[in-house]
């Protein structure tokens, strides 16, 4: 009977995802290995953004592409890891200790991508390219949260998850700037901008090999070894899943993963990419092309301050609950987008909201999936959410495109901007703990 009230209570206080520490317990540090990953993400989004940072431009402008021609390139370059993202999740849960080196082959494979857009100046052979380079991303997205999420505790896996993005997040702040210094300093500032980020990337390949652990020990692992914790005795029904494709698609079966993925996969299919944010807000306010590169810092400045503060509020108030606020900001970016004002302060509050939104849903849903995937399943877990979120952005980036083609940019961020409420709101009532499963409203 114990046993059971236990249980409940366990439930109904994690239901909408707050995990709370044992009181007069000491809060734990951020595992080494959190760092050091967040040390490769720093340096490997500085390379990242620089290109972010000036390709909607350098498409747009100086190849002349029209709003569909480049949602078609953006979509490839933001959904197409989606087609990988089981496949990397799954070769590093079948080794065990290969989490690492999936993820390494990943971040090689964007790095060399890098200077061979020196090369391309057509549709083709640029699409070509940002689909090998978001192959990379997609092989390395699913070890790499793994890893993190493997080396925290339940009670602190929101803020390990924000610490990460946070340094990720600092490299996504110096990646731009580094891009529009460069545009500044050069005349073939383009050719330059390409070059420099390959040599940063290769640096960030190289933390990596030399600094992130094998594998990764969950902290009850380490405790036991210690001797401060005993470790759970499996009893006959607790048999571990083998870590195989259908089994990481079975996962699916699990009511809480199940309802997690259609949710990322709904909102992602109403959420404008980042590159059309900056196109909107250059449109609105005449922003000059050598400026064009800075946008993106306002969201990557938000989005550092924010990112551990809202992942400790996840962990305290509920993970969920933080998830769909952050659905909330972008709204009212969408909102002041839409408005007819024209005043200063309009970038440096669209660019706050949307890096609120980054803050509050980036790290978030990974530490919600987390707690519905079991250890041995768990790059295969997080790249199924990871894996329907991608194809939904790519599917509204050539959606978002086409309407812009057709109809101008107002009315196709007005109908993202309905979707998206609608998508929220649909996700608020879909997730809503149900008592009869007091086992699945953890996250």
């Amino acid at each position: 009977m114990y046993v059971a009230d236990s249980r409940a209570s366990t439930s109904a206080a994690s239901a909408e995802g707050a995990v709370r520490p044992r009181a007069g317990r000491r809060r734990a540090a951020v595992a080494p290995t959190v760092l050091a990953l967040g040390t490769v993400s720093l340096i490997t989004d500085v390379s990242s953004e620089m290109v972010t940072a000036v390709l909607p431009l350098y498409l747009v402008t100086g190849l002349g592409l029209s709003p569909l021609g480049f949602g078609l390139l953006d979509g490839i370059y933001n959904g197409f890891s989606a087609l990988v993202r089981l496949i990397g999740g799954h070769l590093a849960d079948r080794g065990g200790g290969r989490h690492k080196w999936v993820a390494g082959f990943g971040y090689a494979l964007s790095a060399a991508c890098k200077p061979l857009l020196l090369l391309a100046h057509t549709l083709t052979p640029i699409g070509l390219i940002l689909a090998a380079d978001r192959t990379g991303k997609g092989l390395r997205t699913a070890p790499r949260d793994a890893l993190i999420s493997l080396s925290s505790t339940p009670e602190t896996r929101g803020r390990a998850f924000g610490v990460h993005r946070a340094m990720d997040t600092a490299g996504a702040l110096f990646g731009p700037l580094v891009a529009f210094l460069i545009l500044r300093a050069t005349v073939d500032g383009y050719d330059a901008v390409f070059t420099v980020s390959f040599c940063v990337a290769v640096v960030g390949v190289l933390v990596l090999v030399l600094f992130v652990p094998n594998g990764a020990r969950t902290p009850a692992t380490r405790a036991t070894r210690a001797g401060t914790q005993t470790a759970p005795q499996k009893t006959s029904g607790d048999t571990a899943p083998r870590p195989t494709l259908r089994a990481a698609l079975a996962l699916l079966a699990r009511p809480d993963l199940r309802r997690v993925t259609l949710c990322a996969l709904l909102l992602g299919l109403a959420t404008v990419s980042d590159s059309f944010v900056y196109l909107l807000l250059q449109r609105r306010l005449g922003v000059p092309d050598r400026w064009f590169a800075l946008l993106p810092l306002g969201t990557a400045a938000a989005f550092l301050l924010l990112a551990v503060p809202l992942g400790r509020l996840a962990d305290r108030v509920g993970r969920w609950r933080v998830f769909l606020a952050g659905h909330g900001a972008l709204l009212l970016a969408y909102a002041l987008l839409l408005t007819s004002w024209h005043g200063t302060a309009l970038p440096y509050a669209v660019l706050l909201l949307h890096g609120c939104f980054y803050a509050a849903t980036d790290g978030v849903l990974m530490a919600v999936a987390s707690e519905s995937v079991p250890e041995e399943l768990r790059s295969s877990g997080l790249a199924l959410v990871q894996t329907g979120q991608a194809l939904a952005r790519f599917v509204c980036s050539l959606g978002f495109g086409a309407a812009w083609t057709a109809w101008g940019d107002r009315t196709a961020l007005t109908a993202s901007t309905v979707a998206l409420a609608l998508c929220a709101l649909f996700s608020l009532t879909l997730r809503r703990p149900t008592p009869s499963a007091p086992s699945e409203g953890l996250a």
